[in-house]
């Protein structure tokens, strides 16, 4: 082996070793709050109380999931989040599918503008727009005599959502529209195909992949929106079940150890849809990253 072919190997090593120590370091600071969370939910409040957070602890046990359970009314609070989280995620996709397929498979002056325009909407503060939006609901509530059709309305949630996740939907999905060879586009209007059978039944079925990805990342943000839920719901028992938690707040001194065992039931119905649909989320990213 000569010299330089040596030198090189070792150089590449020294230099994957560097990466793989990186990595793993990454790994940890980002494992590290989530593994705490779970030590601490199994830990009783007394235990550290009496002996300090980074005591070894005399048991572990799930007592403070079933009092988490029992304290979050965690049912009809998750039954709240679902109902919020499915119609917004499927009116989502599809305004943003829609959107996508306008601006993509038909030329027009202000398309481009039109796409810029959706995907600046995420950029916004949500809390620059609270104000405004809080009157705007009002006056159609006094406009119709109910106040409530949209303050303090799951219908007023779910429209929120819509707005501000539907630029990030066209703007995903016009990305991967624009792989899908023109002439299929072509071969419809050449059929005869109205512009909803051409979006319907040639484009949609071709979205499936960067569709199952978004609606994985979508119901993670719409299940784990928090400001929204509280500003906009003024009856605790419409809210979500990231509103639920304030509920293991004590009077007077607040157990982090149940709060922590309360974060990780929150969190779980999250994680069993990532890990149901983990195949079509990964090949939704991941598509369109080779050619052939």
């Amino acid at each position: 082996m000569a010299v330089g072919d040596k030198k090189y190997k070792n150089s590449q090593k020294r230099k994957d070793g560097f990466i793989s120590a990186f990595i793993g370091l990454f790994a940890f600071v980002w494992l590290f709050p989530i593994l705490w969370t779970v030590w601490t939910s199994l830990r009783p409040y007394q235990d550290i109380i009496e002996n300090g957070v980074f005591s070894w602890p005399d048991t572990l046990n799930l007592f403070n999931y079933f009092e988490a359970f029992r304290l979050m009314n965690i049912m009809r609070y998750l039954a709240n989040s679902f109902i919020v989280a499915i119609p917004g995620v499927v009116l989502t996709l599809f305004f943003g599918s829609l959107l996508a397929f306008v601006v993509t498979r038909y030329s027009f002056k202000f398309n481009l503008y039109m796409l810029l325009l959706f995907t600046a909407g995420n950029l916004l503060p949500v809390q620059l727009v609270y104000a405004p939006l809080f009157k705007v609901y009002i006056w159609i509530g006094d406009l119709v005599g109910n106040r409530n059709i949209l303050y303090d309305s799951y219908w007023g949630l779910i429209l929120i959502h819509v707005a501000f996740q539907v630029g990030f939907a066209t703007f995903v999905l016009s990305s991967y529209m624009k792989t899908i060879p023109k002439e299929i586009s072509e071969s419809a209007i050449v059929d005869g195909a109205s512009v909803f059978t051409h979006y319907w039944n040639v484009i949609l079925p071709l979205l499936r992949p960067p569709l199952a990805a978004l609606s994985v990342l979508m119901t993670t943000w719409i299940y784990n929106e928090f400001f929204w839920a509280i500003v906009l719901m003024k009856t605790d028992a419409k809210r979500p079940i990231t509103a639920a938690l304030g509920r293991l707040r004590g009077e007077y001194i607040t157990d982090f150890n149940m709060l922590a065992a309360g974060a990780i039931l929150a969190a779980l119905p999250t994680l069993i849809i990532f890990f149901v649909m983990k195949k079509q989320f990964v090949s939704g990213l991941t598509i369109g990253s080779t050619k052939g």
